[in-house]
């Protein structure tokens, strides 16, 4: 089959996945591996930007997202893994890209105030955090992606990462970097089990590492409608984090579970029970395979070591040519 372009796209390891990244991004990555040539890379360098001080858990984090990634169905037959961290290349043009940056371009990025004021606990006014826009345009042109997968939110991003490659090209005459496009995903949002955003921080999540038994429990303990109390009372579907997921998992049943709820035929214990069934279906085959992958983390080794190689040979290229239009090549 013949590919569609160069795809990149990667996932920083701070902890389980769950399953808002496996709407969000795994289950796209899945697809487009069958249709653009894909290079899925291990973020551990941005990890750090904000968990500099905390590395206690590093390895292990990093372990863990590769057995999500080949449990959810990543192929590494189909796609490249590497390590961020494994390609210095990366971080040598991060620095040659920092050398003419401007300081404007990083403070306007809407994120980078955001995530000041969501992470007050951390102290990540550094270098470093302001700069990772910079690092984020490294890793997509290093490889000279075609597309990068988003979603709209992200969108100043990647449109940075353009003018990161406009302004070095006309800097040096040349045209080692194209200009990367937006491949649109439309998000699939799941609320935590609590009812707000679902996120690690907020201890909210269904993890993808969840038993079954576990992922039932879950389940079980989820916020419903505040205002119904009685099982026969009308429900509000619309306000209910149980109906979020039953548009994802119960497709075919979506508007008998809505009309049912809404007239007060189905309890919410009942509604959980019906969505516990449904998110089992897909959950269990996923943490069986990754139960399997666990006992073999030395081909996983190996799997990351031959995606390395494979990244490192176009990292070099592409730092061979950027030396020599810099004209910095005298080593």
């Amino acid at each position: 089959m013949q590919k569609k372009g160069t795809i990149l796209s990667g996932m920083r390891p701070t902890g389980a996945l769950h399953l808002g990244n496996y709407f969000g991004a795994l289950e796209n990555w899945v697809r487009l591996q069958d249709e653009y040539n894909c290079f899925f890379f291990v973020a551990d360098y941005h990890a750090l930007t904000t968990g500099y001080d905390d590395t206690e858990y590093y390895k292990d984090n990093i372990t863990n997202l590769l057995v999500d990634w080949l449990a959810a169905g990543l192929d590494p037959e189909k796609c490249t893994f590497f390590l961020q961290s494994s390609i210095k290349e990366h971080a040598e043009l991060h620095l040659l890209f920092s050398m003419n940056l401007p300081l404007s371009w990083l403070y306007r990025c809407p994120t980078y105030k955001d995530q000041l004021n969501q992470l007050k606990e951390k102290n990540i006014t550094t270098y470093g955090f302001l700069g990772y826009p910079c690092l984020m345009a490294t890793d997509i042109l290093m490889y000279k992606a075609d597309y990068v997968p988003v979603g709209e939110d992200q969108l100043p991003h990647i449109e940075m990462t353009r003018e990161i490659a406009r302004r070095f090209n006309y800097l040096y005459n040349s045209e080692v970097f194209p200009e990367p496009q937006p491949l649109l995903t439309k998000a699939k949002v799941l609320p935590g089990l609590d009812g707000r955003k679902m996120s690690k921080s907020y201890n909210n999540t269904i993890a993808l590492s969840d038993s079954p038994e576990v992922v039932r429990k879950k389940i079980m303990s989820m916020v419903t409608d505040p205002e119904r109390i009685r099982k026969t009372d009308p429900g509000h579907p619309e306000v209910c984090s149980v109906f979020s997921y039953h548009k994802l998992f119960s497709e075919g049943q979506i508007t008998e579970i809505e009309q049912d709820c809404r007239k007060g035929e189905i309890g919410c214990v009942a509604c959980k029970k019906k969505l516990a069934d449904s998110v089992a279906e897909l959950m269990t085959p996923l943490y069986e395979r990754r139960q399997e992958w666990l006992k073999h983390t030395d081909d996983i080794k190996d799997i990351i070591t031959e995606g390395n190689k494979k990244a490192r040979v176009i990292a070099e290229k592409t730092m061979d040519e950027v030396r020599k239009v810099m004209r910095i090549d005298w080593i």
